[in-house]
């Protein structure tokens, strides 16, 4: 018997899929309200073909059974919310926190469906969002160092010379240079290897604003790192933003509005220093579930075996 024997056996006769209570609506959601804890996470992931579904976890199953509260085709605030409503009124108003990227369905979602739980905004989103300016940043002067390349080609050309271009101590061309700092513009300094630190100064001396923008988006993860108080955090932001009004870096100041919009949210991470990693976990072991499955063909018998580990 191959595997495509065996599986259709396991769902036509082993299991108890044709009896599963959530089957007839599982494509579209599946609601599991005795796994609601006093503290949630939220967040979204893709089954198979791009197709997103919203996901709400317990935080106290640590990915494990029970951790599945809830998951809802779409990531449309309406929809999300009408599923959510059928878990009991007094249930959801046991909910004491959730955490959540600065989506505003997902705030959203959880103003409506658990009124009485502060919202906390993932701080490692907002860090991604302070590295990702500054990747802008750097892909910008990798677009002009290939501009200056191709003008420096045609020159030779013209003059019935070879190009030859700059090689840096570190080996690296300048093109080199700006591609291959991506990595290292994503960690702190302190875990740069010798070889990222050397090529942190070639690219540095060249580029300051580079060195600029890295270095408040590592300034913004040091106040999430060393602040034990949302007051004193408070304090420390204030001089962030100073910091990137005075840095005239639009994308900056781009982060910094998406701060100020949300900081309330932001600031209650420094209760409870909690985090959205748990549903960052649970999607990644949905994914590798959807992998050692091949793929999602039918949708509610892949809900159905994934609801027996998690829900």
């Amino acid at each position: 018997m191959d595997g495509k024997q065996l599986q259709e056996q396991y769902k036509s006769h082993i299991s108890d899929y044709k009896d599963w209570e959530q089957r007839e609506h599982a494509a579209e959601w599946l609601l599991y309200p005795d796994n609601t804890g006093s503290h949630l996470s939220i967040d979204e992931t893709s089954l198979s073909n791009g197709e997103l579904y919203t996901i709400v976890t317990d935080k106290a199953a640590k990915g494990r059974k029970g951790s599945l509260v809830a998951m809802v085709k779409g990531t449309q605030a309406n929809s999300v919310i009408e599923i959510l409503r059928k878990i009991p009124k007094r249930t959801r108003d046991k909910v004491r926190e959730v955490t959540l990227d600065m989506a505003a369905n997902m705030g959203m979602i959880v103003s409506r469906c658990f009124p009485k739980a502060s919202k906390v905004i993932d701080r490692f989103h907002v860090q991604k969002l302070a590295f990702d300016a500054v990747q802008e940043i750097r892909i910008q002067h990798r677009w002009q160092a290939l501009d200056q390349e191709n003008e420096a080609i045609e020159a030779a050309r013209q003059s019935g010379l070879i190009y030859q271009p700059e090689v840096l101590s570190n080996g690296d061309t300048l093109k080199q240079l700006l591609v291959r700092s991506r990595y290292l513009l994503f960690k702190h300094h302190d875990k740069w290897t010798l070889s990222q630190v050397h090529r942190s100064r070639l690219l540095f001396e060249r580029y300051p604003v580079v060195e600029q923008a890295y270095k408040l988006a590592s300034g913004l993860g040091t106040i999430f790192r060393a602040c034990k108080l949302k007051e004193q955090a408070f304090k420390k932001l204030a001089l962030w933003y100073n910091e990137v009004e005075d840095c005239g870096l639009d994308s900056f100041k781009t982060v910094a509005r998406s701060i100020q919009t949300h900081y309330l949210d932001i600031l209650n991470f420094f209760n409870n220093r909690s985090t959205n990693a748990s549903a960052e976990s649970f999607n990644a072991k949905i994914k590798a579930f959807r992998s050692s499955s091949r793929g999602v063909r039918d949708i509610p018998f892949f809900l159905f075996r994934l609801t027996k580990l998690y829900a």
